[in-house]
């Protein structure tokens, strides 16, 4: 276990980078798990990281000594900052100071979408963005196709909102949704509040390409173009539309229900 205790030393440099810089998260193909239940996720799903991170105040949490203890036993690297060193890489308030830096783990893009699968055309917000990603893993979707616009899956905030639920997906960045669409092997259903056709008209029972787009603009007028129909959710009409994350999860779960039925 080493400890550091210098801003000016080059591993807590490097952390701080990629606790700051997506470019560099890209760049460098790593990540930062903060908090002990994504880094238990880490371990059930993946296995051990390469490097832990922990403040001294950590030492008192039973949870964050056993998730060390076990890393230490596999010879990973460890290492102990004071607390106002970990402050700095740390974007959760009063949290428990346990950090994993990680590999971002490599994708499978197929040649052309046959299973259930989420593509997101320049989807902005991080929150948005992982909390789609928990509720496409909650009802057994697994394939993600991000366009280039669309915010970075394996930044700190979006791996807070999905609660672990990359580790059950194949999440593909930068994909030529155009294409995608165009060679899909199975219906792509867009949502727009425009739509004649409501989801509970739509049949469901087979695996569907779902497609959702920027938070204010929706989804392009040329992957509209492209996709097989469109679906809007009925809602009151004094609410103008409704968040897409929560569109996402009526539209998988009505799916799941279809299904089950």
């Amino acid at each position: 276990m080493k400890q550091i205790t210098s801003r000016d030393n080059s591993l807590f440099k490097d952390l701080k980078q990629l606790a700051t810089s997506s470019q560099t998260r890209r760049k460098m193909g790593k990540t930062l798990l903060e908090g002990v239940h994504l880094c238990q996720v880490y371990l059930q799903k993946v296995g051990i990281p390469p490097l832990v991170v922990m403040g001294e105040s950590a030492v008192r949490d039973a949870e964050v000594v056993a998730i060390v203890t076990s890393c230490e036993a596999k010879n990973t690297q460890i290492v102990t900052l004071p607390d106002a060193l970990y402050a700095q890489l740390s974007q959760v308030e009063n949290g428990v100071e346990l950090l994993f830096a990680i590999n971002t783990p490599p994708t499978l893009a197929g040649a052309k979408i046959t299973q259930s699968a989420v593509l997101l055309d320049n989807l902005q917000d991080p929150g948005n963005l992982g909390s789609i990603l928990r509720s496409a893993a909650a009802a057994g979707i697994k394939d993600i196709y991000c366009s280039k616009g669309t915010a970075f899956s394996w930044s700190p905030k979006v791996l807070r909102a999905g609660m672990g639920a990359h580790f059950w997906l194949n999440i593909v960045e930068n994909a030529d949704l155009a294409s995608l669409v165009r060679s899909a092997a199975i219906p792509v259903i867009a949502t727009s509040s425009h739509a004649a056709r409501t989801l509970y008209e739509a049949n469901l029972k087979k695996p569907t390409a779902w497609l959702f787009g920027h938070e204010g603009k929706g989804v392009s007028q040329e992957l509209l173009s492209l996709a097989t129909y469109q679906v809007t959710i009925p809602h009151q009409t004094e609410v103008e539309s409704l968040n897409v994350a929560a569109s996402a999860a009526i539209c998988f779960f009505e799916q799941v229900r279809q299904r089950t039925q």
